[in-house]
């Protein structure tokens, strides 16, 4: 008997020593996700606009996703699609006002399943209660700017400050003492900036007060090759509200009034010296027509802008600590945004359509021993793979339900001949809700794009090497019959691949 409890001593022991050694092998995560940060205004991505050198420096330490796609622009839907790795007909959230059923599979689960610590801390933006984490504390709804709420199992509770600097903040408390340090971790920290109305903390507020930003080319895009569907969105620069868009506000704007209630002292100070003068100089000007959008255009990219920055002050932080606590070498650090944004393409804002500054997010990647350090990758990526390539990482197989892959092979580059070529896209929210966009549905290959707006029955076609702005659309053009012909086959290809129900 004294042997055979020996015997067992030894298998427990080894067992628990390959245990621990599997989970200091596993890589922790820590997935960053913005909400509408536009790749152009990345200065890896080439930014003319700003400068961002915490992202920058993730991008150089791994890979630059050039076409990485979103299945839908627009928040909630992006979301869910990150969290199950499944299109909106599958997840169910198909407008941002549907609440996200949290019974479903999603990798936090499937991690959490597997050994891994999971936290969720920022904006969640789904409706119901997050599921799958083992810590969370999220922002209700769209969350505050400044004096934000936060919603945890504890119950409901104000945090001074601003917002991203407060979700930073939270994010560093779990990473050096909520956790178990001898467990991997997965780490979604999810910023609310830079969402409208892109309300800046003051360490950055009236930086760029001085600069004349440089317009984009179809700024005054008249849409006259397009559909019914562009000149019908709601999202034009001019289209912006004076107050709260664009903080042109009087003392007794009831806007003003909340969130100045919502700041300490300090703050508010710091906004009625640099922000309030607005007013004034807008009655002092008094722009009409094109004078007016050039005028609405810079205050939007300087409010945006500012936002950013605390963004990737927070980024600068996040790597700070892995350095500093020797975490650095064994965590995967992803950047990303819930979708694009247009900052001025086309004349607009927002996002939802399916050109390029709205289907396209950014995406780094720093995986080391895996990711390329500097490299730049061109085939085509999307939100629906974040779910897998986080399972890869921990070892666990992804169920047959997720649509995505791992983006492993093109983070080594590796070949991948059964890469993907083609992509789907679906916005279903439609003219009912924000912006009056119509529901479309289309299909890019990254050369060319084919859009289909249906409840007008309206076909857009681009060439994309020909025409990188959008603004010659060739469906019905004789020239490109036979490419028409490929996307639309292509479009129901893709379409029954991936089980959507025709619109």
């Amino acid at each position: 008997m004294p042997k055979v409890r020996c015997h067992w001593c030894v298998v427990i022991l080894l067992g628990l020593l390959w245990s621990n050694a599997s989970f200091a092998a596993r890589p922790n995560v820590i997935f960053i996700m913005s909400d509408d940060h536009a790749y152009q205004a990345i200065g890896a991505y080439g930014s003319a606009l700003n400068t961002t050198p915490h992202i920058d420096r993730l991008a150089a330490e791994g890979v630059r996703f050039d076409r990485c796609y979103v299945t839908d622009s627009i928040c909630g839907p992006s979301r869910a699609t990150m969290l199950t790795g499944r299109y909106g007909a599958h997840h169910g959230v198909r407008d941002n006002y549907t609440e996200f059923d949290g019974s479903q599979t999603t990798f936090p689960k499937l991690l959490q399943r597997a050994g891994y610590q999971t936290a969720m801390i920022g904006k969640w933006h789904l409706g119901s209660e997050p599921t799958g984490f083992d810590h969370w504390d999220i922002l209700p709804g769209q969350g505050k700017y400044y004096r934000p709420d936060f919603l945890s199992p504890a119950g409901k509770r104000e945090e001074p400050g601003y917002v991203t600097d407060v979700i930073t903040r939270l994010t560093l408390e779990w990473l050096r003492a909520g956790r178990d340090a001898e467990r991997p971790f997965a780490l979604l920290m999810h910023h609310k900036a830079p969402h409208r109305p892109w309300n800046p903390g003051v360490d950055h507020l009236g930086e760029t007060a001085a600069r004349t930003f440089p317009e984009p080319a179809t700024l005054r895009d008249d849409y006259a090759t397009r559909s019914a569907a562009a000149r019908d969105a709601e999202m034009r620069i001019t289209q912006m509200r004076l107050s709260p868009d664009l903080k042109t506000w009087a003392p007794d704007d009831g806007h003003r009034q909340w969130l100045y209630k919502h700041m300490t002292a300090e703050e508010r100070a710091a906004w009625e010296q640099r922000i309030d003068p607005r007013l004034a100089e807008y009655q002092q000007l008094n722009p009409q027509g094109d004078a007016k959008l050039r005028w609405m255009y810079q205050h939007y990219l300087r409010d945006y802008l500012e936002c950013i920055a605390g963004v990737d002050d927070s980024v600068g932080a996040v790597l700070d600590y892995l350095d500093e606590s020797g975490l650095a070498d064994n965590t995967i650090v992803v950047y990303t945004s819930d979708q694009g944004f247009y900052l001025g393409e086309h004349g607009w804002f927002d996002k939802r359509m399916m050109y390029e500054q709205s289907l396209r997010t950014p995406l780094v990647v720093r995986w080391p021993g895996v990711a390329r350090a500097g490299a730049v990758e061109t085939r085509i990526a999307s939100n629906v793979d974040f779910a897998e390539t986080f399972l890869d990482a921990a070892g666990v197989e992804p169920p047959p339900e997720m649509q995505g892959r791992s983006l492993r092979p093109l983070l080594t580059g590796e070949p991948a001949p059964d890469w993907r070529t083609s992509f789907y896209y679906h916005y279903y929210e439609g003219r009912q809700r924000d912006h009056a966009v119509y529901k479309h549905e289309g299909v890019t290959t990254g050369r060319h794009k084919l859009i289909r707006f249906y409840p007008i029955n309206a076909w857009e076609l681009y060439d994309l090497q020909a025409d990188p702005q959008e603004v010659a659309n060739k469906y019905g053009d004789p020239a490109y019959a036979e490419v028409q012909a490929e996307l639309t086959a292509e479009l129901q290809r893709l379409r029954t691949e991936l089980r959507i129900p025709a619109p």
